[in-house]
């Protein structure tokens, strides 16, 4: 946003020192009485050649224009001497136009104010203010100066030094030297009859009809007073056509330098066809003709006095966002910025910056807010696009500091059960394989708390650190790209289990750290290896063990589209296809996953890249096409429905807080929460109304209320029976074998389900055909079943019954969140 205003500043420059050139050759015709037209056209007639022939010398090439230059600079310098010479020769025939060599009766009445027609201190600060800015003529080139480290800070330390010196020095001279009205005729000299007291009658001239307006000479009445002064009058002419032309050079070369380094990162639209550059040098011939039309634009205006403030507004908008960029550059404590400037120092910056923004507003308030409402408008579009571009910028640094700082000042504070959040570390593995989990853990935890896709990578040797770095990338862009506001974290593990511990212990950063334990069910977990189930099962008690809550995601046609792949996915904007594939799509793993709908995905050892080219022409099988729709279910707007929460148990409230943050989310706005709890047929009236008192507490909106008294009442026959088959495959059945064998058949394959355990835990199990037998009943169009998880002791009940529990009470329903917190309160009566 400051390279756009900075490069439009520049081009108005251009039309402004054209202008001021133009206004000094038509004053030179209309003292010989050929003009072409009248003043003001002869003026764009001038300034349209003039800018014709300096676009024709800067597209010639830096050589040219560097060459032109110290042509330029030469005359400059001789002008300037002559003026100081002619300040010490006064002349007769000079007096009655007002000068009369170094007086100091002059420069006392010359010393204060005397603004006319209006005019104050800001408005002629106004049109002075564009004398100062070839500040960054210097950076403005700096890819073309061999060395720019060293050459800016001296040449713009020097050029500040000796244009200050001159200029204070030149109006010192004309206000000690010429008064400030003066009538240019030779017979007003001071008669005995008048009473008059300014500098001119003690010199021996009356001036005072000038009160009353119409005198054409002095320093308020002629422009061309420098040239009245000097010893020879043309050089000062040629002067100020070297002044205007080489700064109208220099703002020529600087406006398409900058726009082009601008363009070249296309951040806004329409604008990257002029980052082009032609020949040797890269020179941005199309920026040089949009500056020259600018420029032209500004220079029918042809009143200088209108020019003038625009450009400083737009100056003074660039260096007060130039002077505020160092300062937060220096607040942000970045380790790469490094000012080599010995006498640098922040405040001085920052204090600069508040200056340009005063005197922006007093020269002109309403010009100014538009300035600013532009420069605004340019930053948040940059800040709403976010391009791909990297500049390592002071806001990336200041985020980090204070991120850094935030972070380390929350390890200090007490957790409190007011603040407490569902911090969600989800065992996704690659983050497109399986979207419908992220995309709804993202619901309740976008812009409210901390989610962590987490990966688990299942290596058989030497693990490759490289591709893992790729993937962290990809797949962070992959994350960012679809707006699912989380951090990928991927490990390298021996097996499942021990990747899930790394994660479960070492993911976050003080109290940034997960609470939550989000996965994905093992739907085909009765097809696979029993050791997976295993593994599957004890991550579960390890999070239990490591005081995380659990929650599990349960689909109809699962979750895992790593086989498949559809409109997602992993390949960033710069990784396109090869140019001639036929519509590819991405798959994520060569097979599907071993472990598909469990944890993460695995990565196994022949696999180079997680990244596959997948020809669009096989078809998809009604199951995968149900499996691809079915993965976007939670991306779109849910409509009206319920969200079925089953509290059974108090797990510290867990189960009631993610239906609440999921309504509190425009797609799920439209869903009422309805609460579901056992009970007695007795008391059912009772423990309604208790229930709806402690939501009412809680502050939780729901729309019914309904207690089960049916809750303990033993299942249908058929479905023990279908619980029965489902376990044959895993019992130990020690009766029909040796104690011995049991045993050692049980140290071996652990999952393995015994006949006392069966017997121990029967009501359990009955309880788990029994709610879903009731879930199956009261929630079946539910768009989402919300219910607390049964926990399973661990060491005392196997893996294999534990998940054929799972199993049976999650079957046949709609999505079902198996939920467990881990009995800490996270819902609290006081607000």
């Amino acid at each position: 946003s400051i390279g756009l205003i900075f490069a439009f500043a520049n081009a108005v420059a251009v039309a402004m020192y054209v202008v001021g050139f133009a206004e000094t050759v038509v004053e030179m015709l209309n003292d010989v009485d050929a003009l072409m037209f009248d003043e003001l056209n002869d003026i764009r007639i001038v300034g349209t050649l003039t800018v014709i022939l300096l676009l024709g010398i800067s597209v010639a090439g830096m050589e040219w224009e560097a060459k032109a230059q110290i042509v330029l600079l030469v005359i400059l310098l001789g002008a300037i001497a002559n003026f100081f010479i002619g300040t010490v020769m006064p002349s007769e025939n000079k007096k009655p136009k007002g000068y009369f060599g170094y007086q100091t009766a002059i420069l006392v009445e010359n010393f204060g104010p005397d603004f006319r027609d209006e005019e104050t201190f800001f408005s002629v600060f106004a049109i002075f203010f564009p004398a100062a800015t070839g500040i960054l003529a210097g950076a403005n080139i700096s890819g073309d100066l061999a060395d720019p480290q060293s050459a800016i800070p001296k040449g713009t330390l020097l050029a500040i030094l000796i244009t200050g010196l001159t200029y204070v020095a030149v109006a010192i001279s004309t206000g000690a030297t010429i008064v400030r009205d003066a009538t240019g005729d030779h017979n007003d000299t001071v008669v005995d009859t008048v009473n008059c007291t300014d500098a001119a009658c003690t010199l021996g001239y009356d001036f005072s009809i000038c009160e009353e307006g119409g005198c054409k000479y002095g320093l308020m009445n002629d422009f061309q007073v420098m040239s009245l002064v000097s010893a020879f009058s043309p050089l000062i002419s040629a002067g100020i056509f070297s002044a205007t032309l080489s700064s109208a050079l220099a703002s020529l070369v600087s406006a398409p330098k900058v726009f082009q380094a601008l363009c070249k990162d296309n951040i806004y639209p329409g604008l990257s066809v002029f980052a082009k550059g032609y020949g040797k040098n890269n020179e941005p011939l199309r920026g040089y003709v949009l500056t020259f039309c600018i420029g032209l634009a500004f220079i029918l205006i042809a009143e200088l006095n209108v020019i003038a403030p625009i450009i400083s507004n737009f100056f003074l908008a660039s260096y007060a966002l130039i002077n505020f960029s160092v300062f937060h550059a220096s607040l942000a404590n970045s380790p790469g910025w490094r000012p080599s400037f010995k006498y640098y120092n922040m405040w001085v910056s920052l204090a600069g910056a508040i200056l340009c923004f005063v005197v922006m507003f007093v020269i002109n308030w309403w010009a100014a807010l538009v300035t600013l409402l532009i420069v605004l408008a340019l930053y948040i579009y940059v800040s709403y696009k976010k391009p791909d571009v990297n500049w390592g910028s002071s806001t990336q640094a200041l985020i980090y500091n204070q991120a850094l700082t935030h972070s380390l000042n929350l390890t200090s504070v007490e957790e409190h059960v007011k603040n407490f959040r569902p911090q969600c570390l989800v065992l996704a593995g690659y983050p497109n394989s399986r979207p419908a989990l992220l995309q709804l853990v993202n619901s309740f935890t976008k812009n409210v708390s901390l989610m962590v896709c987490g990966h688990i990578r299942t290596v058989s040797r030497r693990p490759n650190f490289k591709e893992l770095t790729q993937d962290y990338a990809r797949c962070q862009r992959w994350l960012s790209k679809k707006r699912i506001k989380a951090f990928y974290a991927p490990v390298f593990a021996e097996n499942m289990r021990y990747g899930a511990q790394l994660l479960l212990q070492a993911v976050g950063l003080g109290r940034l750290k997960p609470n939550t334990l989000v996965m994905g069910f093992k739907n085909n977990w009765s097809d696979g290896d029993m050791r997976d189930v295993e593994n599957y099962i004890n991550i579960i008690h390890d999070a239990f063990d490591l005081q995380f809550g659990v929650v599990i995601l349960r689909l109809l046609d699962g979750l895992d589209i790593s086989h498949i792949q559809g409109p997602d996915e992993l390949l960033s904007s710069h990784e396109k296809p090869p140019v001639g594939a036929k519509d590819a799509l991405i798959s994520v793993n060569l097979v599907k996953d071993s472990d598909s709908d469990s944890c993460p995905s695995k990565s196994t050892s022949n696999q180079s890249s997680p990244l596959i080219i997948r020809d669009i022409k096989s078809p998809l099988s009604l199951t995968d096409q149900r499996l691809l729709e079915s993965s976007q279910q939670f991306k779109k707007k849910q409509g009206k429905g319920s969200i079925d929460v089953w509290w059974l148990f108090d797990d510290g409230g867990l189960t009631l807080l993610i239906p609440y943050l999921l309504t509190n989310r425009s797609k799920w706005g439209d869903c009422r929460i309805r609460v579901f709890i056992g009970g007695k047929i007795n008391r059912i009236d009772h423990d309604r109304r208790a229930m709806a008192t402690l939501l009412s507490k809680f502050r939780i909106d729901f729309s019914d209320i309904n207690v089960l008294g049916d809750i303990n009442t033993k299942p249908k026959k058929h479905n023990k029976l279908s619980f029965k088959e489902l376990i044959e495959p895993y019992r130990l059945k020690e009766d029909d074998m040796e104690q011995e064998a049991a045993e050692r058949l049980k140290a071996q394959e652990p999952w393995r389900i015994t006949d006392n355990e069966l017997e121990l835990y029967k009501a359990k199990t009955n309880r788990q055909i029994r709610l879903n037998e009731l879930l199956r009943e009261h929630s079946s169009s539910a768009k989402l079943i919300v219910i607390s998880m049964p926990l399973a002791r661990k060491g005392t009940v196997s893996s294999a019954l534990y998940m054929c529990w799972l199993e049976t009470l999650s079957k046949d329903l709609p999505p079902l969140l198996l939920v467990r917190g881990n009995h800490q309160s996270v819902l609290t009566f006081y607000s």
